[in-house]
């Protein structure tokens, strides 16, 4: 239900896209509303201040005055800022009311979201759930985690919002509901901003056991997120594994949906599916089931997945250099992503560039599949020297440090040992602003070897 923001005093944490997206929300509802950023502005973000500013939105940058903390009646936080931050001990400790832009894009809106969640694969699930429900007639645009803040949409003509939902968002919702949640897989990740493995966890399985949604879709070879199902009063399909009724599962390289009355019925051949790699079936076993709840024919399921794009950054092929492959899997920041990525070849060697932001997660699983997949792997950023430490104590010794993505390309190039494969196993932060960010960088430097080449 709309809230009256009429005079209300609005601080918005974070000069993010879905901080600018709250906050042009809440002003145009006729709330004062300012934006804190801990950072200093960049060029970029001067541009952003200056727009902002012809919607009576403040903008205040290089830390968060304890003023425009105390002073807010509600407080709009971004999903990066972590709960054991000094502003999140501020607003705790003052008792204000506080959370986030997907929450706050659920509360002023009556229609239903589905909501998708998990370690990996939740760009992909979520853009292909709204592609087959647009192709079955509905308005259900992607939205949240995927780029395009929730709270663009609040006043838009939809039906459904398609959301993919990050830890962290579901951290900072309060009330939060979905009609349809997916629980798409489960690695531990963000230890850093959650401060555990369980807290990581939890946060993930509230979306089920504290909301309740109507429906849940779980992945069935999961144990930890198949045991949900005794915790939660959702009506439940399973994927990936069959159950006794209601699940899609495989069986003889196909895709089968069995109903409520066990009925079953062949969705499409897993030959048909134009995505890279084996660990894509379960983000589409996941989207069969979704759209099965929500009322969608078939033969419309099969045909959205036979003609389906993916997004950019996930086993991206880019070009071929001198019999070359090149392929940017940039989202994946962290190693089990990394590790789907490598067995996406499958018996195929590959040149491995990783590397960056370090999450300080485990190592051995990713360093043996190093050891079984990649021909020789090219480190760069902040954490390669405990990824080459922990990679040489798992028996790999084809190594290379460089200190820049374009000569990490260069390198892993000149090898000629098989394809060229960016999947880092690691956050971006400590040399670009984002995965995107990254992979584009990856992208336009091969494309400007290619041309280079072809002169």
């Amino acid at each position: 239900m709309k809230r009256k923001w009429n005079n209300f005093d609005v601080t918005i944490l974070g000069l993010s896209k879905s901080g600018i997206s709250a906050a042009k929300y809440l002003a145009s509802k006729g709330a004062n509303c300012i934006i804190s950023e801990k950072r200093e502005p960049t060029p970029r973000d001067e541009e952003k201040i200056k727009e902002l500013k012809t919607r009576d939105i403040l903008v205040e940058t290089g830390g968060h005055k304890d003023e425009t903390i105390l002073n807010a009646d509600v407080i709009i936080t971004s999903p990066g800022i972590p709960p054991h931050s000094e502003v999140m001990q501020m607003i705790r400790t003052h008792n204000i009311e506080c959370f986030g832009e997907l929450e706050l894009a659920y509360r002023e809106s009556a229609k239903p979201f589905i909501a998708i969640t998990g370690t990996n694969g939740k760009t992909t699930t979520t853009k292909l759930v709204s592609e087959i429900l647009i192709r079955a007639g509905y308005r259900a645009p992607a939205c949240g985690n995927i780029g395009t803040p929730a709270t663009d949409l609040i006043d838009a003509d939809i039906d459904f919002f398609v959301a993919e939902v990050s830890s962290y968002q579901i951290a900072t919702s309060k009330t939060f509901k979905p009609h349809i949640a997916v629980f798409l897989n489960y690695t531990p990740d963000h230890i850093d901003w959650h401060g555990s493995e369980d807290e990581y966890f939890r946060a993930k399985a509230s979306l089920f056991i504290d909301r309740k949604p109507a429906w849940a879709v779980l992945n069935a070879k999961n144990l930890k997120i198949a045991y949900l199902k005794l915790d939660i009063p959702s009506e439940t399909y399973f994927f990936n594994r069959e159950a006794e009724d209601k699940c899609v599962y495989l069986q003889d390289e196909k895709i089968l949906l069995k109903d409520n009355k066990k009925q079953i019925y062949e969705i499409m051949k897993t030959g048909e599916i134009p995505l890279k790699g084996r660990h894509n079936f379960e983000n589409v076993l996941a989207s069969v089931a979704v759209c099965h709840i929500a009322g969608v024919e078939h033969g419309v399921i099969r045909d959205a997945i036979m003609n389906f794009t993916p997004p950019e950054h996930r086993l991206e092929f880019v070009a071929t250099i001198d019999e070359i492959n090149y392929y940017n899997d940039s989202k994946a920041t962290n190693c089990n992503s990394a590790i789907c990525a490598m067995r996406a070849f499958e018996d195929q060697k590959i040149v491995l560039i990783a590397g960056g932001g370090d999450k300080g997660t485990d190592l051995t699983e990713f360093s043996r599949e190093v050891k079984r997949r990649a021909a020789a792997v090219i480190l760069i950023g902040e954490a390669a020297g405990r990824f080459e430490k922990d990679l040489k104590q798992q028996g790999v010794d084809n190594i290379y440090r460089e200190d820049s993505l374009e000569n990490a390309i260069d390198r892993a190039g000149s090898l000629k040992l098989g394809p060229v494969l960016l999947s880092p196993a690691c956050a971006s932060f400590d040399m670009f602003r984002n995965f995107e960010e990254r992979g584009k960088a990856f992208k336009e430097y091969v494309l400007k070897k290619k041309t280079a080449g072809s002169r």
